[in-house]
């Protein structure tokens, strides 16, 4: 199960939570925020937290040696697709779904930071809640 959620390695549950969901949550939360409070729309959220999940993988690879996003293994991937699809892209999708957890953690938290101070800011100038 701990294999589907995260990267296999001897600080596996602990790294994750330590980096994504506190590390990252945290900037991703304020992100929301910020970008409510500026009254930009809700989809920038989601390219911030694409940015937020590359500097994650970083974290991951520079403080627990995670290869989260492994650049040089999916440029390798992609050269051998021609010889061999199949194996190349089961490969492929495993590398991706290490990168699409970050992602999809880290805007569960900025769409809950951006919904949060959106609410705040319409009850306060408004008066109802959404």
């Amino acid at each position: 199960m701990g294999d589907l959620l995260w990267v296999p390695s001897p600080y596996a549950p602990w790294s994750f939570l330590l980096v994504t969901v506190s590390l990252g949550g945290a900037a991703a939360f304020s992100a929301g925020r910020a970008l409510a409070q500026t009254w930009r729309p809700m989809w920038q959220a989601f390219a911030y937290s694409a940015a937020l999940a590359a500097a994650v993988g970083f974290l991951h690879f520079v403080l627990f040696a995670e290869s989260v996003i492994p650049g040089a293994r999916i440029v390798a991937l992609l050269a051998r697709l021609p010889a061999n699809p199949a194996a190349s892209l089961a490969a492929l999708s495993w590398e991706a779904r290490l990168f699409g957890l970050i992602f999809v953690t880290l805007c569960l938290f900025a769409a809950f930071g951006y919904r949060l101070t959106r609410v705040r800011a319409m009850k306060r100038q408004y008066g109802f809640e959404i």
